[in-house]
């Protein structure tokens, strides 16, 4: 497969403990291992597939699909995953996206189902078969989806990048759902100036939603959004319907970090901003857009109130230089992020493969990045992270698990586990207790 099929969209604790809610995090991080902590981390199975497993509407739908070349059972590869903890206490529901990097993916947005076939799991299309059945020729359904966040509200944010296979069918647009009716609440079609045609890709959605559930209607949001092809991301201001483009060196991918190895295997991929997180509110900080570029080491941050003035982005790659903050380097590459409530920033590295933690009180350092799970296996690649709070209250990480590698290589063996969702309450993982 050719490298830009994977340009995606493709967890850190020295922490003081008069300030921090982890307050045993200090001791632990002298070698990035906690003591007595097992080497390779039991995370909770969630599922487990050889090959991705996809539903029709009926056989006949599924044999056009095949005959038309809309479905090669071989080319789809999951990116993320998110959770829906329905109030009613019932089972939640997991979603899952497919992006379509080349032809042969039916749909590129779908749920988790109970029924289990010889590769894993069914999925099901969402919220229809109907939005992808067109594969870019029907503007107003979906085309492909790399990653989307669900909020507080049981509102689903899905950025969809309007491309199939390098090809631009559709203007990239955001479409919210309401879950519990799977009705479409919102949508942004991303006007000229937002996006390079034939270059952007865009990949990763954070939403910062001012007014959260229970009190409020999670409609006060700025969302941003990774073009890691367009090296920049856009901030959409959804109140006011307007958006505006960030572009910084920092936004740009380092040809240094542009191969990655994964589990021994190595590739080459130059994408630019990649993942983003923001500072929690409630810890008396100055609240932060923390974001990286994936062929990138460098950590950086902007103050929310800048990058939320679209004031300060009019002169493209020279806006707001000196809010741009270079927090630290990794020396490796950082895939997804995302952030706890009491500030404990997550990622997934490339080597060691595992999930990495920093409390955002301390300096970005390498003694203060903890090692929370590690496993070359059950690991590679985590190209979905999130935290999700459980219809208990407490919050869990949730993290989809691909071998990203092999599927840019064409060795992907069928015959193996190649795609995991696992999870871990957040507490768990911080202090080394089992999941």
């Amino acid at each position: 497969m050719h490298s830009s099929w994977f340009c995606l969209t493709l967890l850190l604790v020295a922490i003081h403990d008069s300030e921090s809610a982890y307050g045993r995090g200090n001791q632990w991080s002298q070698n990035n291992h906690r003591p007595s902590a097992p080497k390779y981390k039991e995370l909770t199975k969630v599922y487990e597939a050889k090959n991705l497993e996809f539903a029709f509407p009926s056989e006949d739908d599924r044999q056009k699909a095949l005959d038309k070349g809309f479905y090669n059972p071989d080319n789809p590869l999951p990116i993320d995953v998110d959770v829906y903890y329905p109030k009613s206490g019932k089972e939640p529901k997991i979603f899952v996206t497919i992006p379509r990097f080349g032809q042969g993916v039916p749909y590129s947005l779908a749920y988790l189902t109970n029924e289990v076939r010889p590769n894993g799991t069914e999925l099901q299309p969402y919220p229809s078969y109907d939005w992808h059945k067109s594969h870019g020729d029907d503007c107003d359904g979906l085309t492909s989806v790399y990653r989307i966040q669900i909020d507080s509200c049981g509102k689903m944010w899905v950025l969809d990048s309007g491309e199939i296979e390098f090809k631009q069918h559709c203007a990239p647009q955001l479409v919210v759902f309401d879950i519990a009716t799977s009705e479409v609440v919102h949508r942004y079609r991303f006007p000229k100036g937002m996006y390079k045609p034939t270059i952007s890709r865009f990949v990763t959605p954070y939403v910062d939603i001012a007014d959260p559930a229970p009190k409020g209607s999670c409609k006060e949001a700025f969302v941003y959004m990774a073009d890691p092809t367009g090296t920049g991301f856009v901030v959409y201001d959804v109140q006011h319907e307007r958006s505006w483009r960030v572009e910084n060196k920092y936004t740009y991918p380092d040809p240094d970090f542009g191969t990655h190895t994964i589990a021994g295997e190595s590739f080459e991929l130059v994408d630019g901003s990649f993942g983003f997180a923001v500072t929690p509110r409630g810890l008396g900080l100055r609240r932060m857009l923390y974001l990286h570029s994936l062929s990138n080491d460098a950590q950086v941050a902007i103050p929310l109130d800048i990058v939320n003035d679209p004031t300060y982005w009019g002169n493209g790659i020279n806006s707001a230089l000196q809010h741009f903050v270079l927090l630290g380097k990794r020396g490796v590459q950082c895939a997804a992020p995302a952030m706890t409530a009491k500030g404990m920033f997550l990622c997934g590295h490339l080597e060691p493969i595992g999930l990495f933690g920093w409390d955002i009180r301390t300096p970005y350092t390498f003694q203060n990045r903890l090692l929370l799970a590690e496993n070359p296996t059950t690991l590679q690649f985590i190209s979905g992270l999130k935290v999700i709070r459980n219809s208990e209250g407490k919050e869990e990480v949730w993290m989809l698990s691909n071998r990203l590698q092999k599927g840019f290589s064409g060795t992907m063996n069928y015959n193996e586990i190649n795609y995991r969702i696992s999870k871990c309450g957040v507490e768990e993982l911080v202090f080394g207790r089992p999941c």
